[in-house]
């Protein structure tokens, strides 16, 4: 099959740091590569893979000091790939509600998985005006918020089975991994670990766009002697932080649409403590990878019964449910079914 890959070009593909859309298409591009696939990617120039790479531009943008206007690059992009769009058998597009209006004029059968959040009613309009653009949600709570969209499957992320394993460590503290954001609520994690007497590490990303929140809310509690703020980390970094906590802590306050985080702490036999919000439950099973808690009174509580959890079934659960495997199988299996049912482009509609 003849796969066309567009990801983000904020970050390069996979991306030096955090990013977890371009990380997602990057484990997905590598998979299908391997199972046997003619995969194109476009992304940025400093990107890696084991598939054909188009680069759309020198360097991740977000990298790149110069670029001031991040849209422009995104709709070449589109324009690059509308023209070649008849090389492939399908286009799989990760921009969110970028591509629909240019690729429903054109025959060759697309998707877009959508990554981030749905529960904005001023988006809803765009979608249902193109109510006919096929989607892949991350997860059942995502799909949800728009159950009156076209969807063409539901797929969990996956995690390349080696890319994080346990690690020889006799877990120690609390962590907290990813993004530091309003709706992330490190804050809540400090509280926990302070309240169960254990230490909290800190291993996540500031956004430029977050910095007032940090600066103001996040960095005073930073000088508690519970907290050790580590900044970000990189996959290489992240089965030895993972494997030194007793678990993870992930005390969200927003519908969640799938939290790759998650998958990582499993990955390493790490248990989660988090808070039952948008995707959680369809990915830690209470009582077997982790706890689903409702406050912080009970997340407390659930840290000490931890040592009723077994590292060892944790990490099987990953191996069982959230390869990167699983993941293009899935995938490969919705191209297939695109495939079979291509519509006509909304052009050929119009004349009719």
């Amino acid at each position: 099959m003849r796969i066309a890959q567009i990801a983000p070009l904020t970050e390069a593909v996979p991306p030096k740091f955090y990013g977890g859309t371009e990380r997602v298409v990057s484990f997905l591009t590598e998979e299908l590569v391997a199972l046997g696939h003619d995969v194109t990617l476009f992304a940025s120039g400093d990107s890696v893979t084991a598939a054909r790479l188009e680069p759309m531009c020198p360097r991740a943008l977000r990298l790149d000091p110069e670029v001031r206007d991040a849209l422009a690059p995104h709709l070449m992009m589109l324009e690059r790939v509308f023209r070649r769009a008849g090389e492939f058998d399908v286009l799989h597009f990760h921009l969110d509600y970028l591509p629909f209006s240019l690729f429903s004029r054109q025959a060759t059968p697309f998707v877009t998985t959508l990554h981030g959040r749905l529960d904005l009613p001023e988006i809803w309009p765009l979608y249902e005006t193109h109510a006919q653009a096929p989607l892949v949600a991350i997860s059942a709570s995502q799909r949800a918020q728009m159950d009156w969209a076209n969807w063409a499957a539901t797929i969990h992320h996956g995690l390349p089975e080696q890319l994080l394993k346990p690690v020889p460590a006799k877990p120690s503290y609390l962590a907290f991994l990813g993004r530091i954001a309003p709706e992330k609520r490190v804050d809540r994690a400090i509280k926990i670990a302070g309240r169960s007497g254990m230490p909290l590490k800190i291993a996540a990303k500031v956004d430029r766009a977050d910095q007032d929140y940090f600066d103001s809310r996040i960095r005073p509690l930073l000088a508690q002697p519970h907290v050790e703020f580590i900044g970000e980390i990189g996959d290489h970094e992240k089965a030895e932080f993972l494997s030194g906590a007793q678990a993870l802590l992930f005390p969200i306050d927003w519908p969640e649409p799938f939290g790759l985080v998650l998958i990582e702490a499993m990955a390493c036999g790490t248990p989660v403590i988090a808070y039952e919000q948008g995707s959680v439950q369809e990915i830690i099973e209470d009582g077997i990878t982790g706890f689903l808690v409702d406050g912080i009174s009970s997340a407390v509580e659930a840290v000490g019964r931890l040592p009723s959890l077994s590292r060892a079934v944790v990490r099987r659960r990953f191996e069982e449910r959230f390869t990167a495997r699983r993941m293009a199988e899935d995938y490969v299996a919705m191209y297939r079914r695109l495939m079979q049912r291509r519509p006509a482009p909304l052009q050929a509609l119009a004349a009719e």
